[in-house]
């Protein structure tokens, strides 16, 4: 098998993910996922796909991923990774879907309107 490449999206991160036969390397940005992502609730968004199949050793994933936070890129990775693997069996699609690891959260910051503040408070309203 040659590189897998799929793309994954949420808030305002991209990620962008290349997966090939391997033993278990996660590289974010050129780290380890680990050191990328240091707090392990986040860190855990990373790998749940893998777990879900029990490929954690199967597979050397590099990741380049971009914009937002940690928490917006980690679950951009996720979704670019089930992509992956959906991609290399088409068997992995109903257990990936059951968790929903390839539905895309579409939540986005809403916008700032004119007059206002932000984008839904407003200033203090005097009658008088």
């Amino acid at each position: 098998m040659d590189t897998i490449n799929a793309i994954g999206r949420r808030k305002a991160s991209v990620a962008r993910v290349y997966v090939s036969n391997g033993t278990g390397n996660i590289k974010v940005n050129g780290r380890e996922y680990k050191e990328y992502f240091p707090l392990l609730h986040i860190s855990a968004h990373v790998i749940a796909p893998l777990l879900e199949l029990n490929a954690l050793t199967t597979y050397d994933i590099k990741v380049n991923v971009s914009g937002g936070g940690y928490r917006g890129q980690s679950e951009a990775i996720r979704l670019a990774i089930a992509r992956a693997l959906t991609k290399i069996n088409a068997d992995y699609r109903p257990l990936l879907k059951i968790k929903k690891f390839l539905t895309r959260d579409a939540r986005v910051v809403e916008r700032k309107k004119f007059g206002k503040p932000k984008a839904r408070k407003s200033f203090q309203f005097s009658k008088r």
